[in-house]
């Protein structure tokens, strides 16, 4: 049995969520010696409880501290292409524990406005007593902001459709739009071609078809909720929208599946 056989199982006897929450405490396991060393050569960096980044990430410190600074000067230079520097208003949709958006000030600098929402309210109380110059707000599931109509020049989120339903990718798309400003961008990762190994035979199919592949019967928005999207549906939820750039990466040997980046312009 495969492991894509295997996620069925579970989620069918609603064990999914236990499997998941024992392999956080293996991988705490596993990184306890490499993670003693991080908090001993960085002791003013302050890092969120290990579940918090677990659930939004994984966990190994180096790599979730360090290794996002390099996704925030990645994310940075996909911005630069379209935007120039200067006074913009940015939100990380989808923010977690700030792995990313903590390290944009100091990449960017202080002439930017940094906000953060997310549905999960022990990262929102994280991020607000530790991460500073930040906004931050609590989101419900549901495709709701307390932003205005046309505040953001760039919103992003990073794999955070990834965890939807399909009727969530068109509400949060709504949304999101509503927040940008004309000429604004949006930047989004998602599970496209690269994660067709990942998929059984009936989702493969289905995915094939250009429809939007999920696996729910666990709670919307936990990392165990998963989604995957063919290039097909992603260019219907874009129909109002310009899409400037679809990237899919080659995967590297040894290394973790890429995500396809999709950025879009508001018109």
């Amino acid at each position: 049995m495969n492991k894509s056989s295997i996620s069925s199982v579970l989620r069918r006897l609603k064990l999914l969520y236990f499997a998941d929450l024992a392999r956080f405490y293996l991988e705490k396991l596993r990184n306890k010696k490499a993670n003693a060393v991080f908090r001993k050569n960085n002791p003013d960096v302050q890092l969120p409880p290990d579940y918090l980044m677990y659930e939004s990430f994984q966990l190994n410190y180096e790599k979730y501290y360090t290794g996002s600074i390099d996704t925030a000067k990645w994310l940075v230079e996909h911005l630069s292409k379209y935007k120039k520097p200067g006074h913009l208003k940015i939100l990380d949709w989808g923010c977690g524990p700030g792995r990313v958006i903590r390290h944009l000030p100091e990449i960017l600098g202080d002439g930017c406005e940094y906000y953060g929402t997310d549905y999960n309210p022990k990262s929102i109380q994280w991020c607000s007593d530790n991460l500073k110059n930040i906004s931050f707000n609590l989101n419900s599931l549901e495709a709701d902001l307390p932003y205005p109509n046309d505040f953001f020049d760039f919103v992003y989120g990073l794999s955070i459709f990834t965890h939807l339903s399909e009727e969530m990718h068109y509400w949060w798309i709504k949304e999101l739009l509503r927040t940008l400003k004309h000429d604004g961008i949006l930047f989004l990762t998602t599970q496209g071609d690269n994660f067709k190994i990942k998929l059984t035979q009936a989702e493969l199919e289905k995915y094939e078809r250009g429809e939007l592949v999920v696996r729910g019967k666990v709670k919307e928005g936990h990392r165990t909720y998963s989604a995957f999207h063919p290039e097909e549906f992603m260019r219907r939820l874009f129909c109002n929208v310009e899409v400037l750039e679809h990237i899919t990466s080659k995967p590297l040997k040894g290394s973790y599946l890429p995500q396809d980046v999709w950025m879009v312009r508001k018109k």
